[in-house]
């Protein structure tokens, strides 16, 4: 039989698939946002917006079940699970723990960059509730932390040992950041664990850095004690600097994409209303912070910052600010000796009647499992910032 030149070649792509690439994989950093407190019934409200129904048909399947992705594969370890550590396929319920499943960043990010890129993605998240970056993640070019002579002050009224309590920050700093690097390399060093199909021979590259933090340190008076005045978050700025260059460091991976994801509880500062103006200098100047490193001139063009306020849903925060109206209704009539229970019960439902719409009771009902730092429990909101993260790195390469 004649052998020809075609017939070898065919012969080599059967052996050697062109689709044998390293597999990306993206790593997904943070506290509670990033583990994502959505409860999956809070999907529902992604279908009343034309703009998020695309997202919801991603999610689901057409009856309502959550689809279960292929090509995308996750190891996600936090705090509240009995394991410790959640692996497989992506689905909904990769956020944080308890009774029933939640919905972080991830999920959107996930179906979103594999879309991007064509082929199988590996998610590695390490996102622990309440962790700070100036000690918790403290990275260690940072250095020790040094408290500030406010504290120390603060320290000596309270008859505090100042050797202890140093010592006691000395043992509490870094830990997530080697946390967090502990996991990454453990799943890096065995991906067949949590991706079978995993090609050991094509490897893996390290193709994205989502980190999505920044609560803890915001409200933190002591670190910061000139919260809301220009400069009074630089700190947070250097260390965020800091732990850029030292997860590229500590992972060989010199000029892995990053993008911060900028705290934006809330929403658009100029949107604030009464009873918000109050934190508008302190979250304007943190979310300057939090930014600032991507305008570095060595971090141009491979470190973003997605500003997530953008995605805030207006709608359903006034709802909720409108319906803690209820409690204080709840509080004068149960005051009023002259009603009984039921009459009580039936000026509470008028007053709720005319407080809402039957279409506003049912985005609030659908839309809100969780308080406003938490991005309100809303897929809506959370689905949305996952899917601009991955665009956003999508954007740099």
């Amino acid at each position: 039989m004649k052998v020809t030149l075609i017939s070898l070649v065919a012969l080599w792509a059967a052996s050697c698939p062109l689709w044998a690439k390293p597999l990306k994989v993206y790593l997904l950093v943070g506290q509670s946002n990033m583990q994502g407190h959505a409860a999956e019934r809070t999907l529902g409200h992604l279908a009343m917006d034309a703009k998020t129904v695309p997202l919801l048909k991603a999610i689901q399947n057409a009856d309502g079940s959550a689809k279960v992705h292929d090509q995308i594969w996750i190891s996600s370890i936090e705090i509240a699970e009995e394991s410790g550590v959640k692996e497989g396929k992506l689905t909904v319920g990769y956020g944080a723990g308890g009774r029933d499943p939640k919905i972080g960043p991830e999920l959107t990010f996930g179906i979103t960059m594999q879309k991007h890129v064509g082929e199988p993605v590996l998610l590695i998240k390490t996102a622990w509730g309440g962790k700070s970056l100036n000690t918790d993640f403290r990275p260690p070019s940072a250095g020790p932390y040094v408290f500030n002579d406010k504290q120390i002050e603060n320290f000596k009224k309270r008859d505090r040992n100042l050797a202890e309590v140093r010592q006691e920050k000395v043992n509490s700093t870094g830990v997530y950041y080697r946390a967090m690097l502990e996991h990454i390399r453990k799943v890096l060093g065995d991906i067949q664990r949590v991706y079978p199909d995993y090609d050991a021979k094509s490897g893996y590259e390290l193709s994205g850095f989502i980190w999505f933090q920044g609560w803890n340190d915001m409200v933190d008076a002591g670190t910061y004690p000139s919260r809301g005045q220009v400069g009074s978050y630089d700190a947070y700025s250097r260390n965020l600097a800091h732990f850029i260059r030292d997860v590229r460091k500590d992972l060989k991976a010199p000029k892995l994409p990053f993008v911060i994801g900028v705290m934006g509880a809330g929403g658009p500062i100029s949107k604030y209303g009464p009873d918000q103006k109050r934190y508008a200098d302190i979250h304007g100047e943190f979310r300057k912070a939090m930014a600032a490193p991507a305008n570095l001139p060595e971090f141009r063009g491979n470190v973003t910052a997605v500003r997530t306020e953008n995605y805030w849903d207006g709608e359903l925060s006034e709802l909720v600010d409108r319906r803690s109206k209820i409690n204080a209704k709840r509080r004068e009539l149960s005051n009023d000796e002259s009603l009984n229970r039921e009459q009580r019960d039936k000026a509470l439902a008028d007053f709720n009647a005319k407080l809402f719409t039957k279409e506003e009771l049912q985005i609030l009902e659908l839309g809100v499992s969780n308080a406003a730092y938490h991005y309100l429990g809303s897929a809506k909101i959370l689905g949305q910032i996952g899917k601009a993260f991955a665009d956003a790195l999508a954007a740099m390469n």
